[in-house]
C-alpha cells in the first residue's frame, strides 16, 4: 500500500491558491497520496490574527515537517515583515535552493543552462537588525557568522557530490567587506579542502552578475550569502524564461518548505492565467526530498514535454493557455 504523506499546504495570497492548486492536482494525478493540512497565512489573516503568520501555521509545519507554500504578499516600506523570512528564522531553514534550468520550448537566448543557487537563508542583512538614527539616517547591520557560513558551504558541496556536479563557486564581496564577506569566503575555502573531487572557485558578486549573463552554462553550484542569493537567483531566472519557471526550497535539519520564487501577482489573481510551472516544479523538488522519486521523474518529464511541444503555454511564455489548461496538459502527459 502506498505511503500517505502528511504535508502542510499554505495556499498564499494573490495567484497562490491557483498555482498551488495546480501543483496539488498534478502531484495527486502522479499517484502520490497526501493528506494536505491547509493553513492560511499572509495578508488575508492580518485583520483577524494581527499577524501574517498565526501560531497554527507554525504548529502545522512543526508537526508535519514538510510544507508546500504559495507566494505571500509582503508590503514594501512599511507593514509586516516577510512571512518567508519569518519562516526561515523560526525553523532555521538555513539553505535556500533555487535550480535554474533551460527548457526546450521556452523562448530564451540561452541553451544548456543547468545550475543551482544555494543561498544562506538565516542571516546577512536579512537578519533585520536595523534602526533609525534620528530623522536623518538609518543603519542596517550585516551579520555573517562562521557557523552559518561553514554550514551553507558544506550543504553546497554535499549537493554537488550527490548530483554529480563538478564545480562550486562561492560568491562574495570580500574585496570591500573584508570582515563579513571575508569570513564567508574563508569558510567556503576551508570547506572546499574537504571535497578534493569538486572544483572550487570564488567570484566577486558584480563579476558573477556579468558572467551569468554572458555564459551561464559554465556554472554548476553557486553558494553565497543571503542578499546576493536573493538578487542573483531572480536575475538567473530571467535567463531561462522568468520567475514562472523557477522553483525553490528552504531546507533545514528537521523541517523543509518548498515554494516557487515568484511573487503573489495580485494584478492577475483570479483570472486563471498564472503560470503554475514553478509551483509544480517546487512540488517535484518536494517529492524527491520525501523519496517519491518515480512520481517526481514522471512530473518532470511531463513538464518538459508540455513546454517542448508548446501546445499549452501560458501568456507569460508567449502562449494563450489558461492555468487550468496548462495543468490538464501536464496531467495528460504523465
Amino acid at each position: 500500500m502506498a505511503k500517505i504523506h502528511e504535508i502542510t499546504l499554505i495556499p498564499g495570497d494573490g495567484i497562490g491558491p491557483e498555482v498551488t492548486g495546480a501543483a496539488i492536482k498534478v502531484i495527486e494525478a502522479a499517484g502520490v497520496k497526501v493528506n494536505w493540512d491547509v493553513v492560511e497565512a499572509g495578508a488575508k489573516v492580518m485583520d483577524e490574527y494581527k499577524t501574517p503568520l498565526p501560531d497554527y501555521v507554525l504548529e502545522s509545519i512543526k508537526k508535519n515537517k514538510i510544507a508546500l507554500k504559495g507566494p505571500v504578499t509582503t508590503p514594501v516600506g512599511s507593514g509586516f515583515r516577510s512571512v518567508n523570512v519569518a519562516l526561515r528564522q523560526a525553523f532555521n531553514l538555513y539553505a535556500n535552493v533555487r535550480p535554474i534550468k533551460t527548457y526546450e520550448g521556452i523562448p530564451t537566448r540561452y541553451e544548456d543552462v543547468d545550475l543551482i543557487i544555494v543561498r544562506e537563508n538565516t542571516e546577512d542583512l536579512y537578519a533585520g537588525v536595523e534602526h533609525k538614527i534620528g530623522d536623518y539616517a538609518a543603519e542596517s547591520i550585516k551579520i555573517i557568522t562562521r557557523e552559518a557560513s561553514t554550514r551553507i558551504a558544506q550543504f553546497a558541496f554535499d549537493m554537488a557530490k550527490k548530483q554529480n556536479r563538478k564545480k562550486v563557486t562561492a560568491v562574495h564581496k570580500a574585496n570591500i567587506m573584508k570582515f563579513s564577506d571575508g569570513l564567508f569566503l574563508e569558510c567556503a575555502r576551508n570547506v572546499s579542502k574537504e571535497y578534493g573531487d569538486v572544483e572550487f572557485e570564488d567570484m566577486i558578486v558584480d563579476a558573477m552578475s556579468m558572467k551569468l549573463v554572458q555564459n551561464p552554462e559554465k556554472y554548476d553550484v553557486l553558494v553565497m550569502p543571503n542578499l546576493y542569493g536573493d538578487i542573483l537567483s531572480d536575475m538567473a531566472a530571467g535567463l531561462v524564461g522568468g520567475l514562472g519557471v523557477a522553483p525553490g526550497a528552504n531546507i533545514g535539519d528537521e523541517i523543509s518548505v518548498f515554494e516557487s520564487i515568484h511573487g503573489s501577482a495580485p494584478d492577475i489573481a483570479g483570472k486563471n492565467i498564472a503560470n503554475p510551472t514553478a509551483a509544480i516544479l517546487s512540488g517535484v523538488m518536494m517529492l524527491r526530498f520525501i523519496g517519491e522519486m518515480e512520481a517526481a521523474d514522471k512530473i518532470d518529464a511531463a513538464i518538459k514535454n508540455v513546454l517542448k511541444t508548446g501546445k499549452a503555454l501560458t501568456v507569460d511564455l508567449g502562449g494563450k493557455a489558461t492555468t487550468s489548461e496548462f495543468t490538464e496538459e501536464v496531467i495528460k502527459n504523465l
